[in-house]
């Protein structure tokens, strides 16, 4: 793959196990790029990496999402600074910060970022031939109505 990417892992708790076994599994091609995560999930994800015999590992750690770190990927989102994002979301267990769960995951969908919600889908997503070719646009949305400066 020619370019790093920012992949954003955000997972709740309840989820946070199934990330860290994920990250394991694909520990070869997240150290090859920059990882954004929430808090908490940073933390295992960090150390998960680490016990895999990556050094230093290119991560980045906002806040935990009930105190914003899901609205700052979103910024991020919106700022066109993520490449990818997986969200391992907890659906059998009410979350205190559902609006801005719902805000990341409506904020992927307007700006074209791939966003996986489960392993196999994260798995699909990061395995795609599409990341290793440089000639490879995505397509905008197109929101005309809504777009203020045409890119």
């Amino acid at each position: 793959m020619g370019r790093k990417l920012t992949v954003a892992l955000v997972a709740h708790d309840h989820r946070k196990a199934d990330m860290v076994d994920w990250v394991i599994f694909n520990s070869d091609f997240l150290a090859e790029h920059h990882l954004v995560c929430t808090g908490t999930t940073g933390k295992l994800v960090s150390e998960a990496l680490i016990h895999e015999g990556i050094e230093n590992p290119d991560i980045v750690c906002m806040h935990s999402g009930p105190m914003g770190g899901d609205a700052e990927i979103a910024a991020m989102v919106v700022r066109k600074e993520i490449d990818l994002a997986v969200f391992l979301i907890d659906d059998l267990n009410p979350q205190p910060h559902e609006a801005d769960i719902m805000m990341l995951l409506r904020q992927c969908r307007v700006h074209n970022v791939p966003i996986a919600c489960n392993r196999y889908s994260a798995d699909l997503m990061i395995t795609s031939r599409l990341w290793e070719d440089d000639s490879y646009k995505p397509s905008p949305p197109l929101y005309e109505l809504y777009v203020r400066d045409k890119e």
